[in-house]
């Protein structure tokens, strides 16, 4: 099995030398008479250049990788087919094909959270606590009741709200668990609390263990932050049963340049899809973050493709509910924090008038 990774290459780069280089030098490197009789097993880990395209932008390299090279999953992927290289000149990762039993798949994934919820022939509503840091557990509680019970589906913590002592995560979730069961009691309706999961790597897995023994029905992660380790750890593990929602909190630092690091649509898309993500967060483009149309698509198109649910998000609001239709059919998770929380007649009303879009769409 082969790995295939597209390189593009600014102008004035000279792409065949550079990915002959990354061919040797990100795989078994050159050697010399005292392993002659390595010959034949070295060779089979070197990486083969199958094409090299000028562009109007630059040029285009597909690199193919031995899948023996790495050891199934995320981080040892990167190192390997960017890991070095990635410091050594202008070079951007633009596309990564992996095969489909590569890496982690969703304990849950877009049929998974329906069947949690119930809902399965809409589009899902979200929203994020507001404002992000100053709360109290308390405070977290008496919002979600407000947006629970005009209908929203899932509620998240803000991707910087931590284990902090003025509202400590487990006595968020207490208060929170205590609308869940109210609303599931009076409507039957179940409502999810994405708890952000934090914490040192030797605690991390644990954390999250605890929390859903306290009764979180979802998690959120910072991905890029705390590694696709933990997020393959977490995915694979059987106590933690809910779905995991993955952040692109700097995702920007390791895509956002134009002639290095990886694109957006492997970060958030291929990657998180085969790391175990269950729903992937990330800008829309008709947001209030810049983002590229096509990368959007291709985010969308990756994640799908792995039953894993596309979330778009920052600047959401009910307005463009049509155009995010139009995009995306029912297969997505509207995720709004102010465009809900701000509404002028209260955070329910703004929950009242995702529903009223997606009735009128």
């Amino acid at each position: 099995m082969t790995i295939e990774v597209d390189y593009q290459f600014p102008p004035g780069v000279d792409a065949e030398r550079q990915a002959k280089v990354i061919a040797v030098g990100q795989t078994a490197g050159t050697w010399d008479e005292r392993f002659a009789h390595r010959e034949a097993r070295l060779k089979s880990h070197l990486a083969e250049v199958v094409r090299v395209e000028t562009q109007e932008t630059g040029s285009l390299a597909t690199i193919h990788f031995p899948e023996a090279n790495v050891e199934g999953d995320i981080a040892s992927l990167l190192v390997a087919i960017f890991g070095k290289y990635s410091m050594a000149g202008a070079a951007k990762v633009i596309a990564v094909r992996l095969g489909e039993d590569y890496g982690s798949r969703p304990k849950l994934g877009i049929t998974g959270i329906r069947e949690r919820l119930g809902v399965f022939d809409r589009p899902l509503v979200m929203s994020i606590f507001k404002p992000a840091l100053g709360l109290t557990a308390a405070d977290h509680g008496t919002i979600f009741s407000q947006v629970a019970h005009a209908g929203l589906d899932i509620i998240k913590d803000d991707e910087i709200m931590g284990n902090l002592p003025a509202a400590p995560t487990l006595e968020r979730l207490a208060a929170c668990r205590k609308v869940i069961d109210e609303v599931k009691e009076k409507t039957g309706r179940t409502v999810l609390y994405a708890v952000n999961v934090t914490g040192r790597a030797d605690r991390l897995i644990e954390n999250a263990r605890e929390l859903v023994r306290n009764g979180a029905n979802a998690l959120l992660l910072n991905v890029l932050a705390y590694g696709f380790s933990v997020l393959e750890t977490l995915a694979r593990d059987r106590a933690i049963d809910v779905p995991i929602f993955a952040h692109p909190a700097f995702a920007g630092a390791m895509c956002a340049s134009p002639d290095t690091g990886l694109a957006y649509s492997v970060v958030l898309g291929t990657l998180m899809a085969h790391a175990g993500a269950d729903a992937v967060l990330y800008p829309a483009h008709y947001g209030s973050l810049p983002f590229d149309p096509l990368q959007e698509a291709k985010i969308r198109d990756s994640l799908r493709q792995r039953n894993v649910f596309p979330v778009p998000s920052a600047g959401i609001r009910a307005e463009i509910v049509p155009q995010i239709l139009t995009d995306y059919g029912s297969d997505v998770i509207l995720n709004a924090g102010t465009g809900i929380m701000d509404s002028p007649g209260g955070a329910a009303a703004g929950v009242r008038a995702f529903f009223n879009a997606l009735e009128c769409a």
